[in-house]
């Protein structure tokens, strides 16, 4: 017996309740590595799946957690042997699938990666699925002729999971980094992580009737979309790209095609679930070489299976800054 986080849903009120209980092996689903865990962490799908669902359960009881690391235990793949570190984001773990909020997880073997060197369990989660998606977005920025000295990067929502590891991410690749954030208390900790400018999320939360405005930005990893997004693609100089990473402002896109034909701006849209095994092992390795690990640690907030319920209320509410790193056999 074990110890998880279990989600259960009452059929009559239709309400959701989270508590930590003992399950065994035999209750995981079908998969086959199993996994010894031994970090996960909380992203805005945590706290969904901890919570109401937001639509991603498909059935109760659940076990979320779309992250985990940890060390295989027994596999059914060659790829894959006893006493081998993975990592696991994406792919609906946590959501179709039983997740990382437990002490084993058992997994389809295409779904994980190994740890590469220079990672341990704790550091990879925290990087977890915010960081892998940040390192995603710099990737393609980087495609399509980022370079630094040319000019701010702008990263909106800098204080959340992505913001955080992109800001830190761009500076150490040597970056001038503008960190947009609503929360004028974590000036000092974007600043901590390398961010140069501090712009006000209302300097930037509303559009303008003018499709272009003075060219600002030479790139802009963006967690907002909605208004903010439309806004930021007016700002961007000649032939600049923004990589779309998130919706925390609105689905909507309140903007025109102009900056698109007369400045050559490119909107990159970046997803981290299904993304291929090559690019994932790239971007893991790149995790391991290029992000600042005492700047990752200063993001780091701990946690325990028994604080998950709270957590997972607080990041719907925009309550949680950095990376809250869970260990699950605390």
């Amino acid at each position: 017996m074990f110890n998880a986080l279990v989600v259960e849903k009452d059929e009559e009120s239709g309400k959701t309740s989270a508590a930590v209980k003992e399950i065994s092996v035999d209750d995981l689903p079908q998969g086959e590595v199993l996994v010894a865990v031994e970090y996960s962490t909380v992203n805005y799908k945590d706290g969904l799946c901890i919570g109401p669902g937001g639509g991603l359960v498909r059935k109760y009881p659940h076990v979320p957690g779309i992250d985990f690391a940890g060390v295989v235990e027994a596999s059914e793949d060659d790829r894959y042997k006893p006493g081998d570190r993975v990592v696991l984001t994406g792919w609906r773990v946590g959501e179709a699938h039983w997740g990382g909020y437990a002490q084993k997880a058992r997994v389809m073997a295409d779904w994980l990666v190994p740890l590469p060197e220079g990672l341990d369990s704790r550091a990879a989660m925290a990087v977890g699925t915010a960081g892998f998606t940040a390192m995603l977005a710099v990737m393609a920025l980087e495609d399509h002729g980022l370079k630094p000295g040319h000019g701010p990067v702008l990263v909106t929502g800098a204080a959340g999971g992505v913001g955080s590891v992109a800001t830190a991410l761009l500076a150490s690749l040597g970056h001038e980094v503008a960190g947009v954030t609503g929360r004028p208390e974590t000036a000092d900790y974007l600043k901590s992580l390398g961010a140069t400018q501090i712009v006000p999320r209302e300097d930037l939360a509303e559009t303008v009737k003018r499709p272009l405005e003075s060219e600002t930005w030479t790139g802009c990893v963006d967690v907002v979309g909605g208004a903010m997004l439309a806004r930021v693609l007016g700002q961007m100089k000649y032939g600049a790209s923004v990589a779309a990473v998130g919706l925390a402002g609105g689905a909507g896109l309140p903007a025109t095609v102009i900056p698109f034909l007369l400045r050559g701006v490119n909107l990159l849209g970046i997803d981290s679930v299904m993304q291929p095994y090559a690019n994932r092992l790239r971007a893991w390795e790149r995790i391991a070489r290029d992000l600042p690990m005492d700047r990752l640690e200063a993001m780091v907030v701990p946690a325990t299976l028994a604080d998950l319920p709270q957590l997972g209320a607080d990041i719907l509410k925009g309550q949680v800054r950095g990376r809250v790193v869970v260990d699950v056999n605390a």
